[in-house]
């Protein structure tokens, strides 16, 4: 048997732990209500596209996801690239519109952000069979399973630039985060309730077999052909015209459109 004096100081220690995780959950509710400073809305007036259009209950609430967002993440510069307040503040502003209005207000499962100045390179590894190829590739994204997300500073500027082009790297890797929430990253991400799956599968599957015989024949506008890759990449890239493009989902792919305005709980056309 362990002496009482051990026992004693496990029985603190988890004491402890658990009033720390107490702590953090207080906090976390307290910052998921509370307001921005002026100048941090004004960075997200001018960097997320969407934040002035939005109902002013969005924009509160949007404000306390990313309070909760900067409580809970790491930004780390690379290759010299110094993280600011307005770095910080677009990464979350964006990011946190995927999960404005689901139940879990924040992305679980990782801590790290990673900031390229510009487009970096990584290292890719292909299978054919058991012939294993490795070469590098430029991204201007990543998200690694169960790991950081890594972005490109000059592309996300980019992508905010023109806030209608479907093109938002930021919104891309973080709808990865919310489609790995399942263990794997499949484009089938977790649903508000078990009866919308069916639903999700018929019109997901359907619509991505159309997707890619529009590719094919060169007549595709909406969704950015990058989606062709795989089912995950389809997924990440009608996240961000369902965001930056959406009345020409919501006119051209409406049932498309109706499942993202389920899965997000948000309307964006309406704005």
């Amino acid at each position: 048997m362990l002496p009482s004096i051990i026992i004693g100081l496990l029985v603190v220690m988890l004491a402890l732990w658990l009033l720390k995780r107490h702590r953090v959950r207080v906090r976390r509710e307290e910052l998921l209500s509370s307001p921005l400073p002026a100048e941090a809305v004004k960075t997200l007036q001018q960097n997320v596209a969407l934040y002035s259009r939005m109902p002013d209950h969005l924009q509160q609430a949007l404000q306390g996801c990313v309070n909760r967002f900067l409580y809970d993440k790491v930004f780390v510069g690379c290759n010299g690239f110094e993280v600011t307040d307005e770095v910080r503040l677009t990464v979350a502003g964006n990011a946190c519109l995927l999960v404005l209005q689901r139940e879990k207000k924040y992305f679980p499962g990782f801590e790290t952000i990673l900031i390229y100045p510009e487009t970096f390179v990584s290292g890719q590894v292909e299978y054919d069979g058991l012939v294993e190829t490795h070469h590098d590739s430029a991204r201007a994204g990543e998200s690694w399973h169960r790991g950081p997300v890594v972005l490109s500073w000059q592309d996300a500027q980019k992508g905010l630039r023109h806030e209608r082009d479907g093109n938002n790297v930021i919104l891309h890797e973080f709808a990865h985060k919310l489609d790995e929430e399942t263990t794997i990253m499949d484009g089938l991400p977790v649903l508000r309730s078990p009866q919308e799956y069916r639903a999700w599968a018929e019109v997901l599957t359907e619509e991505y077999a159309a997707f890619l015989q529009r590719v094919e024949r060169g007549d595709n506008d909406v969704i950015d052909e990058y989606g062709a890759v795989s089912a995950p990449e389809f997924f990440a890239v009608a996240t961000e015209s369902f965001f930056e493009k959406s009345h020409s989902m919501q006119r051209k792919l409406p049932a498309l459109y109706q499942q993202f305005k389920g899965f997000y709980g948000l309307d964006p056309a309406q704005w």
